[in-house]
């Protein structure tokens, strides 16, 4: 699919964005309507076990025929926003997600720390015309009680949403639905997307949406059906994953994953179906999380993710 350059006009701040959501919110029901994919393959290089900076990611999402690449804020600002939006347009990408850079799963110190420091990663990223953001949460805690995690995580998620709807960004939330994960601790907490809705409704801000893994949707034993819940506004960007054979889905292992369509495990067309019918126009990036795949030389992990993602599309397309 053809990707146009970045989009370089002033994004809507906190007083516009409702305004801005229901914009997103009539798209939606026009690309859901054509049947089409609106998104995107993103080159995500920590996720293949890729050593890349901005620089770098950009030329090796070129080369490899992805569509989107993410963002690194302390790049952009050592590098200049200029450089890096030419690097783009020269290539014909956009940007994906970028990482939150807020340890809100940390003890309070470290938090406010880093909430303190966000407004200026928020500030450069804005300038390189980045609008979406993504985070994963912890899915137990070994002291605090699941209202006691559930408050917490809210109530500090919300002041982050604060700050990224004064620069016009939507926050993703990754669950995590493994369930050795979940039970690894004293205390389980959010792993579903169920779950997820309620705190999403509990943080309270209409920037706040889902970063949808099919992984997670696969250990969550959710469907179809359960994304078609969501619309598009909902689903700030996704990942692609398959899962390895021979293990059943309650063993599995949330760090020994496969690429998209590798075993044929998850229902990636289904995944991939749903996406399409809600409308989502977001970056979708592999994590496979392959011992295989970090051992590669860079190029050939990126090259082999890049062509597992476009197989992937290709079931939808």
């Amino acid at each position: 699919m053809a990707t146009p350059s970045p989009n370089q006009r002033p994004l809507p701040g906190r007083r516009t964005f409702l305004a801005s959501a229901a914009a997103v919110a009539g798209a939606t029901l026009s690309s859901a309507a054509t049947g089409r994919r609106e998104f995107y393959t993103a080159f995500v290089p920590g996720s293949l076990g890729v050593r890349a900076d901005q620089a770098q990611s950009i030329e090796m999402a070129a080369r490899h025929g992805f569509e989107s690449v993410q963002p690194f804020p302390g790049d952009l600002l050592r590098d200049g926003v200029e450089r890096h939006l030419d690097a783009l347009r020269k290539h014909r990408l956009k940007w994906a997600a970028a990482g939150l850079p807020v340890q809100f799963r940390a003890d309070d110190a470290e938090f406010e720390e880093g909430l303190a420091s966000l407004p200026a990663s928020v500030d450069i990223l804005h300038k390189a015309g980045v609008d979406r953001v993504g985070t994963w949460l912890s899915p137990a805690h070994d002291t605090l009680t699941y209202l006691q995690n559930f408050r917490r995580t809210a109530g500090r998620l919300r002041r982050v949403a604060e700050v990224l709807a004064d620069h016009g960004m939507r926050l993703g939330l990754e669950y995590v639905g493994t369930k050795r994960n979940w039970t690894a601790q004293r205390h389980s907490f959010v792993h579903t997307m169920a779950e997820t809705k309620e705190l999403i409704a509990e943080i309270g801000s209409p920037n706040v949406g889902f970063v949808l893994d099919s992984w997670h949707w696969w250990t969550s034993q959710e469907t179809g059906e359960d994304i078609r819940t969501l619309s598009s506004g909902e689903v700030v960007s996704a990942d692609l994953n398959d899962a390895p054979l021979g293990i059943e889905r309650e063993q599995q292992y949330d760090n020994q994953r496969e690429l998209p369509l590798a075993t044929g495990v998850i229902n990636v067309r289904e995944f991939l179906e749903a996406l399409v019918e809600i409308g989502f126009d977001g970056p979708v990036r592999a994590e496979p999380f392959s011992r295989d795949l970090s051992e590669m030389e860079d190029e050939e992990a990126s090259r082999i993710s890049g062509q597992a993602l476009r197989r992937a599309f290709a079931l939808v397309d």
